[in-house]
């Protein structure tokens, strides 16, 4: 049975609005995906009837909005195949990378190496960066081929004695290159390093299973995943966690606390420290149950149709550059338009009602390595329709006569 993208859209409110005087294409779900309505009422109503700060209450508010946010983790550890004491929520998936990075950094050790890959967004470069500023580690990068893959040998190759932690994306931001998560984490193993997907991208594409893929953290954020931003959740093994120091003190994760000593929290809590993000924790929990409801296989066959659509529909335009075509990848179409920056292209679509990302989308490697200095980017959600795909290419049309 074909997804029903139409049907879908009733349920975003801000899908009805119009922009400049156009009906809305958002296609910048990659960025930030928008929110449905099962999200916005669930938020609201923790906010008007049942609000009140979590775990250390006594009373039926405090206990109510406990269970709601304890509720959200096990949504999310379902939503994975994890146990819900190796789910810590986090402001973003930024902030469980650095949480990572900051414990794996008590123990490296100078001339230690890190591996990451080119196509990795800047939340994923730059706080093992802080470890080579600080603590003299190495970081080595696997190169990306010409069509956007990873290049898996010269990744074997980098793998060594040295290797402490591998950090990768599951799917690029920019290149919609989805990795075979399970298969570089055999490999990381094989050489004895620790393995981290940043997965914001593939967890809203594609199931993922982290018991399946092996590796020992995997984040990502709420915001993408229909959710709110504000919260995001690393996944961590249950001995890898209890291996990790605290990343941040306060309350609520500690055991003990005296004149003379301290003693802490079990993980997850020992992540936690301080009032969490209660609604947003909350709001995270409906967009999973919500997305949960729908036929995914479906919605992924869907976001391809409309990408495949408008490659072809683009397929020939000699002052088009489209940047990434490996087999397999997501519905992400990043390009440069010939004579024009990506911000001038950004700006003259959005006067259509198109709206597109410009810029390095936070992966200045990435740009490097193709020989641009940005590019725009159209990322196709489960709420785009067959319309809105000609309605971008009609539009991208009329704005490349600008520069023509």
């Amino acid at each position: 049975m074909a997804f029903d993208a139409e049907a879908v859209r009733r349920e975003f409110p801000i899908l009805s609005r119009q922009v400049n005087g156009k009906p809305l294409v958002y296609l910048d779900s990659a960025a930030s995906a928008q929110k449905p309505r099962a999200v916005i009422e669930a938020m609201t109503h923790a906010m008007e009837y049942s609000y009140a700060n979590v775990h250390r209450g006594l009373h039926t508010l405090a206990n109510e909005t406990t269970d709601a946010y304890e509720a959200a983790r096990r949504a999310v550890a379902g939503f994975i195949n994890a146990a819900e004491t190796e789910i810590v929520f986090t402001k973003g998936a930024t902030e469980a990378i650095n949480l990572v990075a900051s414990g794996l950094g008590a123990s490296l050790q100078a001339g230690d190496e890190i591996v990451l890959s080119q196509m990795e967004h800047h939340a994923n470069i730059v706080p093992w960066h802080f470890l080579r500023e600080r603590k003299g580690v190495v970081l080595k990068w696997v190169p990306v081929l010409d069509d956007g893959r990873l290049d898996v040998a010269a990744y074997q190759d980098l793998l060594g004695p040295r290797t402490r932690v591998v950090a990768l994306s599951h799917m690029s931001n920019v290149l919609g290159t989805v990795n075979d998560a399970k298969a570089l984490t055999q490999m990381a193993r094989a050489a004895g390093a620790l393995v981290l997907f940043d997965g914001c991208q593939a967890i809203v594409h594609q199931p993922v299973d982290v018991k399946d893929i092996g590796a020992d953290f995997y984040v990502f954020s709420g915001h993408k995943l229909y959710g709110p931003t504000g919260i995001g959740v690393l996944y961590g093994k249950a001995e890898r966690l209890a291996a990790l120091p605290p990343y941040q003190g306060g309350g609520e994760m500690i055991a003990t606390v005296s004149k003379d000593a301290i003693t802490y929290a079990d993980p997850p809590h020992r992540f936690e420290a301080g009032t969490p993000a209660i609604l947003e924790a909350i709001g995270l929990g409906a967009a999973i149950q919500w997305l949960t409801a729908q036929d995914r296989s479906a919605i992924a066959a869907h976001e391809q149709r409309l990408y495949a659509h408008v490659r072809d529909r683009v397929a020939g335009l000699n002052w088009l550059r489209v940047i990434g075509e490996a087999p397999g990848k997501g519905a992400i179409l990043s390009f440069t338009v010939e004579g024009a920056h990506a911000h001038d292209v950004a700006q003259i679509l959005d006067r259509y009602g198109v709206a597109v990302r410009a810029g390095t989308h936070c992966a200045e490697p990435l740009m490097r390595r193709f020989g641009v200095t940005s590019s725009a980017r159209a990322s196709f959600a489960l709420y785009n329709t067959l319309d809105e795909a000609d309605a971008f290419v009609d539009a991208l049309t009329k704005t490349q006569a600008f520069f023509a």
